[in-house]
């Protein structure tokens, strides 16, 4: 298992073979038998495999090719709608439209996400994670007709592999380590630290292709702006006031 983990790949090509009812079912167990906060699983998972709906995902998340090339798009949700509804159909009141019970389902979601994925790989198919999922929050809950109390987290392709794609680099482990307390970085550690990834052919390619001076650059000015961020932060939290999370 150790083996598989480290041999993890992004898959964003996917082969025309579909992936069987019988094994699709066997990964769905797998990933709601993840721990999840005072088991209540209070999250959703939403199969989708109708081409039309892959469509009408499609610009949620940028019109990426794997959503409709995948032959299985599935969108972890953060969910106290059905959690809520057997609290009142059993005479208790449910205390759950609110941030902290978001949190608690979001993570809940996401380790079911994660479950499914490693289920998956091991086997034999590929998965590709989508981090659109949060930016377009509502376009999500529209398409997939999510009732209140339900958000999207995250959503992941899966399929057979088309091809055999390189892996994508990783910092050192002592980059995201710490032990008994945070160790806080000198300039001369991040140095070290980013050192390999900066000096690749790829990302020296990647930055000259954006016409920066740094990797760091990149990100900060194309990839993921502060324009960007705060203009997605505030569809998020629209999305979760409307959905009911948020007061």
């Amino acid at each position: 298992m150790l083996n598989l983990l480290n041999q993890h790949r992004t898959v964003r090509k996917y082969t025309d073979k579909t992936i069987s009812s019988e094994l699709l079912n066997q990964l769905l167990e797998a990933a709601c038998r993840t721990s999840n906060t005072g088991n209540m699983q209070a999250y959703s998972i939403v199969v989708t495999t109708d081409e039309t709906i892959k469509k009408e995902l499609a610009p949620a998340h940028f019109n990426q090719p794997m959503i409709t090339q995948a032959p299985v798009v599935l969108t972890f949700c953060a969910d106290f709608n059905r959690v809520t509804q057997w609290c009142e159909q059993r005479q208790a009141e449910p205390g759950y439209d609110n941030f902290q019970s978001f949190i608690s389902s979001a993570i809940d979601a996401l380790l079911a996400a994660q479950t499914f994925c490693v289920a998956a790989e091991s086997a034999g198919l590929g998965i590709c994670y989508l981090g659109t999922t949060t930016y377009n929050a509502q376009e999500i809950i529209n398409t997939l007709k999510l009732p209140k109390l339900v958000v999207p987290i995250t959503t992941i392709t899966v399929g057979y592999p088309d091809g055999n794609p390189e892996q994508t680099d990783r910092l050192p482990l002592k980059s995201v380590i710490h032990y008994e307390t945070y160790s806080e970085f000198s300039s001369e550690v991040i140095d070290e630290l980013y050192t390999e990834k900066e000096n690749s052919d790829f990302y020296k390619q990647f930055i000259a292709e954006n016409k920066k001076e740094t990797l760091a650059q990149v990100f900060t000015d194309i990839r993921y702006t502060r324009k960007n961020n705060e203009f997605f932060s505030d569809k998020f939290l629209l999305a979760l006031k409307e959905q009911g999370f948020l007061k």
